[in-house]
């Protein structure tokens, strides 16, 4: 992360100083500041680099976890409006999931945001069973701009909680089936 000289107009960038983790106040997470620094490694190496923080996920280890990536839904509906595209939303559910039944962790769901346009990926949000481990695909699909098309194609083992994203990512393209 480069640091400025100030706030607002005006500010320039302070050559040859970078400023990584809690410090530079973008987020407070241990996977951020270490994508941070590798960024800024790069940097200095001369390889150009900037971390998309909209693909950096983030978790709540409390039951049930939640996890998400990417903006809320409401900074996720000012963007849309903003830059003017479409939000679209689709839902997964873990009480239509066997793995979680199975395990009595039916409560929760999966909450994909997307733009109707073009499918990308713009955020994902889930509740429930291991969405700290969950939240990784959907991380790595904001970071490569997979599109719900594309995720609504991939296979997803059965019975496994990733199901419920699925559900998700299908119910996106009209081909939810719960």
């Amino acid at each position: 992360m480069r640091v400025l000289t100030s706030h607002g107009e005006g500010s320039s960038v302070v050559p040859h100083v970078y400023c990584i983790g809690d410090a530079n106040g973008k987020m407070m997470l241990a996977h951020a500041a270490s994508a941070q620094g590798i960024s800024a490694i790069e940097n200095i190496c001369g390889r150009e680099h900037e971390v998309n923080h909209d693909a950096i996920p983030a978790a709540c280890f409390t039951h049930p976890e939640i996890a998400m990536v990417g903006p809320t839904e409401e900074q996720a509906r000012e963007r849309a409006e903003k830059e003017g595209w479409t939000l679209g939303k689709s839902t997964g559910s873990f009480r239509a999931n066997s793995k979680a039944l199975a395990e009595l962790e039916g409560n929760g769901m999966a909450k994909c945001l997307f733009k109707e346009e073009t499918g990308e990926v713009v955020a994902v949000h889930i509740i429930g069973i291991h969405a700290a481990d969950l939240i990784q695909e959907c991380s790595n699909a904001v970071a490569a701009g997979t599109t719900v098309q594309e995720l609504s194609m991939m296979v997803h083992t059965h019975p496994t909680l990733c199901e419920v994203l699925d559900e998700a990512f299908k119910g996106a393209v009209g081909m939810a089936a719960h």
